[in-house]
């Protein structure tokens, strides 16, 4: 019995040990996104992982996986309900297909004046409000990650609405650019990030939209001969993770992860703002292609042919996050 005893006290410091050894170590975070490390949102994965790792004294471990190395667009979604990944970064176009269609309004075109306007529809009761309906599918929202405003470009200029009639335009999936592309007479194709580049090159599309820094990081300005600096529509990120993993983390590891995530997108928002500026002179400098800017009048011409947008965009987003976002805006629906 002793013998049995003493054997029995073994084991169970061997399977004290174990656990303890378990305890030990760090906790890993898979961060999964679609764009390059030297983007705003691929800058932003790596700052969170320096907090994170830093806040935790490495008890949190942050493997970012940039530019669908791990899973692409579609399969974002469902490896975050299945735990194989912690933290995602998805364009707001991309929670319709879990329910959640009301994201997608924040792509409608014209509806920001300018980062202030953004700003205040993010960080107000419109932005909180979206991030809240997330916790019906068990998805915690931890903030919005900007990467600004929208150009367009074809290998012609794009000046007026009558210009954009029959282009192959590449769009990531989201519907309401679907809406005012096909508004527009063009006809969006939906591609992965990671593949635009090529079919620009190739001819399979003969346009796309995107951000200054997503145009000069990935080189699309060098297969495209015109530029249109439109501003007509905002890029913008959710971040978040699965509720499950979340709230299952020992509550003194959230509360520094939380702190790195507010730092981390501090950081995100602040230099996506200037690398903007910034990668709006590196491709004028480089000669490759021509940039244009709308005249008051263009501009008003966009705004008139998309107008019908919102009241198209109701049966797909919901007519209340549409009538708050006019409200916000100061437009007539």
């Amino acid at each position: 019995m002793k013998r049995r005893t003493a054997l029995s006290a073994v084991g169970a410091l061997a399977l004290a040990g174990t656990h303890s050894a378990f305890a030990q170590q760090p906790i890993i975070i898979k961060f999964s996104h679609v764009v390059t490390d030297d983007t705003p949102k691929g800058k932003g994965a790596l700052k969170f992982k320096e907090l994170a790792e830093k806040y935790t004294k490495g008890r949190v471990k942050v493997e970012v996986y940039p530019n669908s190395t791990l899973y692409k667009d579609k399969e974002e979604m469902d490896a975050l309900n299945s735990g194989s990944v912690q933290i995602l970064a998805p364009s707001t176009a991309k929670f319709r297909p879990i329910g959640v269609p009301e994201f997608e309004a924040l792509d409608l075109p014209f509806i920001f004046e300018g980062e202030a306007g953004y700003d205040k529809v993010i960080k107000g009761p419109i932005g909180k409000g979206l991030l809240k309906k997330l916790e019906a599918k068990n998805i915690t929202g931890l903030a919005f990650w900007d990467n600004g405003f929208h150009m367009v470009s074809a290998n012609k200029p794009l000046l007026m609405p009558a210009d954009f009639q029959g282009l192959k335009i590449r769009i990531s999936g989201s519907k309401i650019a679907d809406l005012y592309f096909r508004k527009l007479g063009a006809l969006p194709q939906i591609l992965a990030f990671s593949e635009v580049y090529q079919a620009l090159q190739t001819g399979v599309v003969d346009g796309c939209e995107n951000t200054p820094s997503n145009y000069y990081t990935q080189k699309f300005y060098e297969v495209q001969k015109d530029i249109t600096v439109s501003n007509h529509a905002h890029l913008q990120y959710a971040v978040i993770t699965s509720t499950k993993f979340w709230n299952g983390l020992p509550p003194d590891i959230r509360t520094q992860l939380d702190k790195a995530m507010v730092d981390a997108t501090e950081y995100t928002n602040s230099i996506a703002k200037q690398e903007n500026v910034d990668a709006l002179q590196k491709i004028k400098a480089s000669g490759k292609t021509t940039l244009h800017y709308l005249t008051p009048a263009q501009r008003k011409a966009w705004v008139e042919a998309l107008h019908p947008v919102y009241k198209e965009a109701e049966g797909r987003v919901g007519k209340q996050i549409v009538d708050d976002l006019l409200k916000v805006a100061g437009i007539s629906a």
